[in-house]
C-alpha cells in the first residue's frame, strides 16, 4: 500500500478543517456586525477597508491596472480610486448580512426604498414576452441586487455565479443569493448546457461578463488585449435572442441605482448570424463605459488582462452544443 492515498486523505481533511475554521470566524464576525444598524456597520467596514486595502498583496495589481487604464491620472488620483474600490468590496461582503434590509424595492414607486430602478417599462415589456433573453452585468456596486430586483417585477432570471472556494461560506452565500431571485446556476462543468436549456424553454439568464477567461475570445478592454468569456455571444448566436445590459451602482446615502437598458444591436457575420467575436468586444465596450463613469466601483485587483492559458466551455456528451 502506497502512502499517496493516505497523504491525499490527510491533506483533504486538513484543508476541510481549515475551511471550517475560517468559515466559523467569518460567520462569528458577521453575527457581531448584524447586532449594529446596517448604516453604522457598512460605514465602519468601508473606512477600515480603505485603511487596510493598500497593505493587501492585490493592491499593487489594482494600482498597476489603474495606471494602464488612466495614464493621465496622478498617483494620488489612482490611489483614491483604489481606496473607493476597497470600500466598495468591503460593503459588498457585509451587505450579504443585510441583504433583506437593503433590497427594498417598491415596484409601484421605483424612486422609493433603497434601490432606484430605471427602465421599469422594459421590465414590464420583457415580462409580457415569451422570448428568451440574456442579461449581462459587471462586478460593480452590489450586482447581487439585479436578480432580486427582476424578481420584484415578476421577471425570473437564472443567474450564473461562481461559488466561493470555501464550501461552508459558499453554502451561506448561496442561501443569501436565493432571496427573492430566480434559479442560481453554479459556474462549473455543465453550466453552459444548463443556461442553454433555460433559453430553449424561453427563460431568462443573467451573466457577469467582466472577468478574465483564459483561452476565450481575443478582445480589448481599456485599450489592452485580454481574453473574454464566449458564453454570452455563443448563446446569443444559437438562440438569436436579445441581449440586455443591466448594471448597478452605489449612490449617496447607502442607496443603489439599477439601470436596465435596451437590447444591444448585435453585430452579424455575412451569413446573418451573430458574430461572436464582435459581440464579445461590444460587451467589453459597454462595461468599459460603465467603469469609466465610476471606476471606484469596479474590482481592479483582478488580473483581467492576463492571457495565454487554455480553457474551453465544457459540454456534456449528448447535450445540445453551444455553437
Amino acid at each position: 500500500m502506497t502512502l499517496k492515498p493516505i497523504i491525499y486523505r490527510i491533506a483533504r481533511r486538513t484543508k476541510n478543517l481549515q475551511y471550517w475554521v475560517i468559515a466559523k470566524l467569518v460567520f462569528s464576525a458577521l453575527a457581531l456586525i448584524r447586532l449594529v444598524p446596517a448604516k453604522w456597520a457598512l460605514g465602519f467596514v468601508d473606512s477600515s477597508a480603505r485603511i487596510l486595502g493598500p497593505f493587501m498583496g492585490r493592491h499593487r495589481t489594482a494600482i498597476n491596472n489603474l495606471h494602464h487604464a488612466f495614464p493621465d491620472k496622478t498617483r494620488e488620483e489612482l490611489s483614491a480610486i483604489a481606496g473607493d474600490m476597497w470600500g466598495n468590496m468591503a460593503r459588498l461582503a457585509v451587505e450579504y448580512v443585510f441583504l433583506d434590509e437593503i433590497a427594498r424595492i417598491n415596484p409601484e414607486f421605483p424612486d422609493q426604498g433603497t434601490v432606484d430602478v430605471h427602465g421599469v417599462e422594459l421590465f414590464e415589456k420583457i415580462r409580457a414576452s415569451e422570448k428568451p433573453r440574456i442579461f449581462f452585468t459587471a462586478h460593480m456596486g452590489n450586482f447581487e441586487l439585479l436578480p432580486i430586483c427582476a424578481a420584484m417585477y415578476g421577471l425570473q432570471i437564472s443567474a450564473l455565479f461562481r461559488p466561493p472556494n470555501n464550501p461552508y461560506i459558499a453554502e451561506r452565500v448561496a442561501a443569501a443569493r436565493e432571496l427573492g431571485s430566480g434559479t442560481m446556476v453554479p459556474s462549473k462543468v455543465g453550466a453552459s448546457i444548463a443556461l442553454a436549456r433555460i433559453l430553449e424553454a424561453s427563460g431568462n439568464v443573467g451573466v457577469l461578463v467582466d472577468q478574465k477567461f483564459p483561452g476565450g475570445i481575443k478582445t480589448t478592454f481599456f485599450g489592452r488585449s485580454c481574453e473574454s468569456n464566449p458564453l454570452v455571444p455563443k448563446l446569443a448566436r444559437q438562440f438569436d435572442c436579445d441581449v440586455h445590459p443591466v448594471f448597478c451602482r452605489r449612490t449617496p446615502g447607502n442607496r443603489f441605482r439599477i439601470d436596465i437598458l435596451e437590447k444591444l444591436d448585435l453585430p452579424r457575420a455575412k451569413d446573418g448570424r451573430i458574430d461572436t467575436g464582435q459581440t464579445a468586444q461590444l460587451i467589453n465596450d459597454v462595461v468599459e463605459d460603465w467603469v469609466r463613469r465610476d471606476p471606484g466601483q469596479w474590482t481592479w485587483f483582478h488580473k483581467r488582462w492576463q492571457t495565454g492559458s487554455k480553457r474551453k466551455i465544457p459540454l456534456k456528451p449528448g447535450a445540445s452544443a453551444i455553437r
